[in-house]
């Protein structure tokens, strides 16, 4: 096995980007954010005023987006052509968008390209919604990462709330669904678990609890590699 690579699937707000950083820097591997990717993509649709139903639009756009990944310190940075954007990926606006136009195959395309470059020269950890069945369907590990829409919704209100924002948690979760179902009837790459996943519900769990569940999948799969 020339590269060890880990999928994380799941919805929103399943703590896939967080239990995935934690795992990334235990194991050394690098940790690729699909969703902040999206979420740059979004951010460029939104300050050129596209609007998300607006399907040619939009895939005129991606041909003037070039949206990568680069490690300052230790510290993923999404560039955005050129930019630092870090900052400006983690509103409502832009979540709603990246989950809306996150259906375009075209959006997807350029994206999954630059993806998959990464994971066939370096040990990856990505997470996303169609990581291990469509972005990387050889990994060695697949997750799929999950928690009722409640309790994501109260994470993201907590969440929010520690940043000083004002939100209401019943619209929170209200979004949640409604992203669930677009993610999950998308006519390409839907959110679905792959067969081979092996399966989370994170909403009884902290987060310490399954990154050392998936940190002893790992070693597992490492064991039987060997053997």
């Amino acid at each position: 096995m020339i590269n060890f690579n880990i999928a994380i699937d799941g919805p929103a707000g399943a703590g896939k980007s967080t239990i995935a950083k934690k795992i990334a820097k235990e194991l050394g591997f690098i940790y690729v954010d699909t969703g902040a990717m999206y979420r740059a993509m979004a951010l460029f649709f939104l300050r050129h005023n596209i609007e998300a139903k607006d399907t040619k639009k939009i895939e005129e756009a991606c041909k003037d987006v070039n949206v990568s990944i680069e490690y300052r310190d230790g510290e993923q940075i999404v560039v955005l052509n050129g930019e630092n954007v870090n900052s400006f990926l983690r509103t409502e606006e832009v979540a709603n968008m990246a989950s809306a136009t996150s259906v375009n195959k075209t959006v997807r395309l350029k994206l999954v390209e630059l993806q998959r470059s990464l994971a066939m020269k370096e040990n990856v950890v990505m997470d996303g919604r169609d990581i291990g069945t469509y972005v990387l369907p050889d990994a060695a590990l697949k997750i799929y990462l999950t928690a009722s829409a409640t309790v994501r919704a109260k994470r993201r209100y907590l969440e929010l709330q520690k940043k000083g924002i004002s939100s209401n948690i019943n619209e929170i979760e209200k979004d949640i669904i409604e992203r669930d179902h677009r993610d999950m009837t998308r006519e390409f790459a839907p959110l679905i678990q792959a067969e081979d996943a092996i399966y989370i519900d994170s909403s009884n769990l902290t987060i310490d609890e399954v990154v050392d569940k998936i940190l002893s999948l790992y070693h597992s799969r490492v064991s039987a590699c060997k053997n």
